[in-house]
């Protein structure tokens, strides 16, 4: 595998004004600069809704079982409290 492989990416002008648009406002050094800047926030970004919807689908799993259990120890919420 090389390491500085060279390839073109044909942009249509829309998305090149775009890109050189955000290349200055980041102060990226060149458009793959940018490029690989955008393709990092995807990634992390797809990783973030990923583990948000592992921690979805968890909480939805166990919430009928938590719940019965704060039921089963409600009573127990104010023992030893004087009125």
């Amino acid at each position: 595998m090389q390491t500085n492989a060279r390839s073109t990416i044909t942009l249509p002008r829309e998305e090149l004004r775009l890109v050189e648009r955000l290349r200055k406002r980041v102060g990226a050094r060149s458009k793959v600069a940018v490029v690989r800047q955008a393709l990092c926030l995807l990634a992390e970004a797809t990783d973030r809704e990923a583990l948000r919807r592992a921690y979805r689908e968890a909480s939805l799993a166990t919430r009928d079982a938590a719940s019965a259990e704060l039921a089963n120890l409600d009573h127990l919420a104010a023992e030893g409290i004087d009125e």
